[in-house]
């Protein structure tokens, strides 16, 4: 393999959809995205800081006390030399772009040419040029193999024609139709032996062979081993990378006093292990005074919590939650703005509609002025991605592949943006959930994912409940009717789903990476959030499926559409870079009555 291949992405991309392991077609070059090993030093690199997510990290990756780094910058000026990540060329098996005259191929194969479009497939070891082969073009083959632990290789072409038994001659892809259908693409020796491609798919005769452990994006002599059987895969398919992204707010987090003492004086006090070593360290002035107060005992248990990575034992979102519910109702003159954290509760007079009975279970509406995301990439997965529960965290039992041979730091981006936090009243949802209608609606789509997990090979836990769904199904409808008038595409509105301790609700916001911040034109929906509901909850009830969406079950689906209730591309699904459940576990009739599905409504509107 050579590393030297070039092309440009930006940051965030790096992070979402192109990190490494990631296949990638470059101009003159198909790549794949070389691991930390390949980044340059973190020396050169800018630190991504955010304590709460590098525990978090901690705890997940089991790495000790991780660090965050943003992927290097474009350089600022054109004629600035920059740095960028290395890359692996991969695969290296390459298809002649133009088929050979009769002349020049084999005589035995002539006859079998004729009925479709045949193509040379040679080595890279075989190419005399990289970019030519006898004066014709060629170009990386778009076939490769892989398994779900991530791990990727070139495909066997010889021994998938010829089994155990290698006569050495040449490899020719037949094209035999016009789609590009995996069954009318031919591989063929010309020792006259031949093996159709979509014969490679069949996953009980292993006709791939078992995985290798092959991991190219860390470089050379890095396989380990699997026992997974080998899978085809196409280097430019959506199902060829997953990211697992981990992410968290920069909310203020109401820990202990001690806590945020330690948390700030961290990098002082991460090296103490013992008495001593803390009696070491309050030597210094101003460590001495902001720990005066507290026992030595309380601040070492604390240190002790914080590099075991379990300060507080509760989750990312539910420490999110609790910050952004004690935001006061408006703010003062004399309230500096935070750039990572400034939010107002707005007044009930300003959003809501007295003549209205649309508004009546919301418990408040928050507008967040500033807010801070920080996105770190943990890993990835091939074939199919990891879910997360509803805390935001990923399923334990997936075996994620590794970014690093070691891992000691993980790539980050932070946005920063504006925000809209929709609280629904707690003893609404409560009866709402009592109701038998209710209930039975959600079973029905609790027996839809059981369904789902059963077909996966997994135990049928999992399921997110009915105020999840409903959370998020209202979450989708109201990006919609927002992105109307805020001033942007329902794509960059992204949504954060909180169900913790007894508390329900929905954060819309949007967020870039290469700004300060965001123009208030979010955040300034919030004041018209009566308007928004109520076209929600009208556009809503009606889809232009309709009877056939309203009326889909998830237990009795042709089209195996478990996690999906009355839902579709024609009402409720968006983009997938906006919804943190990849568009699963979505169901109007929680929302608002639709057609056939009355009584396990949420907004019982006529």
């Amino acid at each position: 393999m050579s590393p030297k291949a070039h092309g440009q992405i930006r940051q965030s991309q790096v992070i979402t959809t192109y990190g490494p392991g990631a296949l990638i077609d470059l101009p003159d070059d198909a790549a794949i995205v070389g691991g930390l090993e390949a980044w340059p030093s973190t020396a050169k690199l800018t630190e991504v800081s955010e304590p709460r997510l590098a525990d978090f990290l901690q705890t997940v990756t089991g790495v000790h006390s991780p660090r965050m780094y943003a992927p290097p910058p474009e350089p600022s000026e054109p004629w600035a030399s920059g740095f960028g990540i290395g890359a692996w060329r991969f695969p290296e098996w390459f298809v002649v772009q133009e088929a050979p005259s009769s002349s020049q191929g084999s005589s035995s194969l002539s006859s079998e040419k004729r009925g479709g479009r045949s193509r040379r497939l040679v080595h890279r070891r075989a190419l005399d040029d990289r970019k030519c082969f006898e004066g014709r073009p060629v170009v990386p083959t778009r076939f490769v193999r892989a398994c779900r632990r991530g791990h990727v290789d070139d495909l066997d072409w010889m021994g998938f024609v010829h089994g155990d038994e290698r006569c050495g001659r040449q490899l020719w892809l037949v094209e035999q139709g016009t789609t590009g259908d995996l069954a009318d693409l031919v591989v063929r020796c010309e020792c006259r032996k031949s093996r159709r491609l979509n014969e490679a798919t069949d996953m009980g005769a292993k006709p791939l062979g078992s995985c290798r452990g092959k991991r190219p994006w860390l470089g050379m002599n890095t396989a380990e081993d699997c026992n997974q059987p080998s899978r085809l895969l196409i280097r430019t398919a959506s199902n060829a990378y997953f990211p697992q992204v981990v992410s968290v707010l920069s909310l203020p987090d109401r820990g202990t006093e001690v806590e945020r003492v330690v948390n700030e004086l961290w990098d002082d006090l991460q090296i103490v292990s013992e008495p001593t070593h803390l009696a070491l360290i309050k030597g210094k002035p101003n460590v001495a005074a902001k720990l005066a107060p507290f026992a030595d005992a309380d601040v070492l248990w604390t240190i002790e919590q914080r590099h075991s990575g379990t300060t507080s034992d509760r989750s990312v979102k539910e420490a999110e939650l609790e910050a952004i519910l004690t935001v006061p109702e408006g703010f003062g003159d004399d309230v500096p703005i935070n750039p990572d954290f400034h939010a107002r509760r707005l007044p009930e007079t300003v959003w809501r509609d007295p003549q209205s009975r649309v508004s009546g279970d919301i418990e408040s509406v928050i507008q967040l002025h500033r807010l801070r995301e920080v996105l770190a990439l943990i890993g990835f997965t091939r074939f199919e991605a990891a879910l997360r529960d509803i805390h935001g965290e990923y399923e334990t039992d997936v075996q994620r592949a590794d970014l690093a041979i070691e891992p000691s730091w993980f790539p980050a981006v932070e946005n920063r943006g504006e925000g809209v936090f929709i609280h629904l009243r707690p003893s609404s949802v409560k009866a709402w959930l009592r109701r038998s209608p209710v209930q039975e609606r959600i079973d029905e789509l609790l027996a839809g994912h059981t369904a789902w997990r059963k077909s996966r090979g997994k135990q049928p836990d999992g399921f997110p409940g009915g105020p999840f769904i409903l959370l998020h199904t209202l979450a989708h409808l109201l990006i919609q009717s927002m992105a109307m008038r805020c001033g942007y595409p329902a794509s960059s509105i992204r949504e954060r789903v909180y169900v913790e301790a007894g508390h329900y609700g929905i954060l819309l916001y949007t967020g870039t990476p290469d700004a300060e911040g965001t123009l208030g034109g979010l955040v300034q929906q919030a004041r018209h959030f009566e308007q928004h509901l109520g076209h929600t909850l009208e556009t809503g009830s009606l889809c232009s499926n309709d009877p056939i969406c309203a009326q889909h079950s998830p237990t009795r689906s042709l089209e195996k559409r478990w996690l999906h209730g009355a839902a579709c591309h024609g009402c409720t699904l968006i983009a997938e870079t906006s919804c943190e459940m990849r568009n699963d576990y979505l169901d109007r009739a929680l929302v608002v009555p639709v057609l056939g599905r009355a009584g396990a409504a949420f907004f019982p509107i006529s």
